[in-house]
């Protein structure tokens, strides 16, 4: 009997997902678990991805619409036969002396980008009337740009983001990994903040914990900081970058702010290394004082491969 899965997808070609897109206006990050028996559905879904974003998206051209999908460790080898990316894996939950890491279930990963919320809307209503009964929801999150790319703690984000080829030589798996060429991890945390006690602090408090001018952006040499913590050096004195995707989120009714993190990186040990520093420490700093104020919630590693990958998936099922 043939399998129902298909048997050593290899990528139609390297072109990778709208990783390096530019910051947008608007997105939705959806997290999903596929139901047993929703594995048919999930591929139909991810093979026709695509043409799903090209269909909402065609009659707003100046509306940049797009997604990005990733696939969980634990769903991999419920979808595909064949060789697996050779860095996924479960997310680590890390826990630290006084804080953590949480790891949170997440098969599916939907990265949605666009300039207006209407589309992002669409897109995440299709791609969720195509899936329903197949999986469960595990997050849905709806973030915005804040005014001057700024978080909602106030301070400029992603500035020492990576551009050009060098975005590309950062987020986009290369030779290493020559069946998913053109690939990308991504690990998403959901942070929340606690606003009130973060605004009770003094201004010039901020910027020690942050290790940046609030009002003009300009790194702070304070040892210890968010951005002291976060600066991985590897053995040959370089400091190896990812691609960071974070945005905020919140529901001032409820008394919800946050900031939800995505990072897109050629291997998932670049942003662990990091994480590892924010949450447990190293030996010359301790956890990112950042953590007083914002607590991540969720916590997944996800392998987004390749357009050429995605598109292939039918044609792999019709040669079974």
């Amino acid at each position: 009997m043939p399998s129902s899965k298909p048997s050593s997808i290899r990528s139609a070609g390297a072109l990778p997902q709208p990783v390096l897109g530019q910051p947008a206006p608007v997105a939705v990050f959806l997290v999903v678990t596929i139901e047993p028996g929703g594995e048919s559905a999930a591929r139909d879904l991810l093979s026709g991805l695509a043409g799903l974003v090209r269909a909402v998206g065609f009659p707003s051209p100046d509306g940049g619409l797009c997604c990005v999908a990733g696939v969980g460790s634990s769903a991999w080898d419920r979808l595909f036969e064949g060789p697996r990316p050779g860095r996924l894996h479960p997310f680590e939950e890390l826990a630290g002396p006084r804080h953590r890491a949480v790891a949170t279930p997440g098969d599916l990963l939907f990265h949605i980008r666009a300039a207006r919320t209407d589309l992002c809307f669409a897109l995440s209503a299709e791609i969720m009337k195509r899936l329903r009964g197949a999986v469960t929801v595990q997050d849905e999150v709806l973030a915005f740009a804040y005014f001057d790319s700024r978080n909602l703690l106030g301070f400029v984000d992603g500035t020492e983001n990576p551009v050009g080829p060098a975005a590309a030589e950062a987020a986009i798996v290369g030779d290493e990994d020559p069946a998913f060429l053109g690939g990308s991890y991504a690990i998403v945390q959901k942070y929340v903040h606690d606003i009130d006690a973060w605004e009770a602090l003094a201004v010039e408090a901020q910027e020690k914990v942050i290790g940046r001018s609030k009002l003009t952006n300009i790194e702070l040499d304070v040892p210890g900081s968010h951005i002291d913590v976060n600066t991985v050096t590897g053995p040959d004195g370089e400091e190896p970058e990812i691609l960071r995707g974070a945005m905020p989120f919140g529901r001032p009714g409820h008394g919800e702010f946050g900031t939800y993190f995505i990072a897109y990186a050629r291997t998932p040990d670049v942003p662990e290394t990091m994480l590892r520093r924010m949450f447990v420490g190293g030996p010359e700093s301790g956890p990112d004082p950042v953590l007083d104020y914002s607590r991540a919630v969720t916590g997944t590693l996800f392998f987004c491969p390749s357009a050429g990958f995605l598109e292939a998936i039918p044609e792999e099922l019709d040669k079974e």
